[in-house]
């Protein structure tokens, strides 16, 4: 066989491929319209997304994945599909922390699909009060950055918050320098959010000294006003780059390649197990010697492991503080059912803040 003839005959093969894509992909959206109508049928109309039910899959498609697309190529292929398919279903809205062009904005991307209706809001306070009055299905705010630490205006406003967490999202976190130049000798101005200023300042040091760092309330604002100025650049995401229209001048220009960021999905419903979960909560500690010890003793007796902890001051008087904290296992579970017992003994105030699908790193 001519190298003419192999060739057409793998494009061949492509198309027949393609052909059984699309009608497996349309049968799947046929099944997804089934569901809903027996949903519709049995007075579950408002269930329709299943946080768990959503993990639980795209955890079969990573252990299914032969290759050669990675792991979490394939998982962003199915996730698109599924995003689609619930779209024919109910249309979900998510509000997020903005504005378009943020890493919030990706990682409500990631979670939820192209087809989610996205809403950007100013402030993480709003973004909860869309999610709480019915403005927003469900809401993505982050929580923690592992260059720069906790979100504090996330904590405080999940303390006086009755949403429930029903997920969460982590993305590594790989800044770009947009600009309209093309030498970085030309650059004279940087914007970006003060975060980011921080998480480059070595790279910045070494190639940019001489420019001066602009603080900008997000990094999609200082793409937006670098697309304006013509001696200025801005680091942001690939997301930015392609809204603001700016070229990405150099790449990846974070100081710690491993740079990563944690948000949370919140809603108005618990998530049922999916087999790998996490639980946050928050506790206020009694004013004594020990009692923080006696409260995570009880996680430590069932052999529960914690994976985060942290404190924010009370509001109610000097030197009290709330600790947020986060646990594997699903609050369901006898083992973790028994411990929060054991911690609303313990402490002075418990509120379990919900129980949720772990992502994968």
């Amino acid at each position: 066989m001519s190298e003419l003839a192999a060739l057409q005959a793998v494009r061949d093969e492509i198309d027949r491929i393609d052909r059984e894509l699309v009608r497996a992909i349309n049968q799947r959206a046929q099944c997804a319209l089934e569901v809903a109508r027996i949903k519709r049928e049995s007075g579950l109309a408002g269930d329709l997304y299943r946080g768990e039910r959503e993990a639980q899959v795209l955890r079969g498609v990573r252990e299914m994945n032969p290759g050669p697309l990675s792991d979490d190529e394939v998982v962003r292929l199915v996730r698109e599909i599924m995003s689609s398919c619930l779209a024919l279903e109910q249309p979900i809205s998510v509000a997020y922390f903005g504005p378009a062009g943020t890493y919030t904005h990706t990682a409500a991307r990631k979670h939820f699909g192209g087809a989610a209706a996205l809403l950007p809001l100013k402030t993480i306070e709003e973004v909860l009060r869309a999610v709480g009055t019915l403005a927003a299905d469900f809401g993505v705010v982050p929580i923690e950055n592992s260059y720069e630490g906790s979100v504090n205006q996330t904590l405080d406003s999940l303390r006086d918050s009755r949403l429930q967490v029903c997920g969460e999202v982590v993305l590594e976190v790989h800044h770009q320098l947009l600009t309209t130049l093309t030498e970085l000798a030309a650059v004279r101005r940087i914007y970006a959010h003060p975060q980011a200023l921080a998480q480059c300042r070595r790279w910045l040091d070494t190639y940019c000294p001489l420019a001066e760092r602009v603080p900008a309330t997000s990094n999609a604002e200082g793409a937006h006003r670098a697309a304006s100025e013509p001696a200025a650049a801005a680091i942001a995401g690939e997301m930015a780059a392609s809204i603001y229209q700016l070229p990405i001048l150099a790449r990846n220009i974070e100081d710690d390649p491993a740079n990563t960021t944690r948000f949370l999905v919140l809603g108005r419903v618990q998530i049922p197990p999916s087999g790998a979960d996490l639980t946050s909560l928050l506790f206020v500690a009694p004013n004594r010697a020990g009692a923080l010890h006696d409260i995570l003793q009880a996680f430590a007796q069932a052999q529960i492991s914690m994976t985060r902890i942290e404190s924010r001051p009370l509001r109610q008087g000097p030197w009290e503080y709330v600790f947020f904290v986060d646990i594997e296992g699903h609050q369901s579970e006898p083992a973790v059912a028994a411990a929060l017992a054991q911690v609303a003994e313990r402490s002075s105030q418990l509120r379990i803040l919900g129980s949720y699908p772990r992502a994968a790193l």
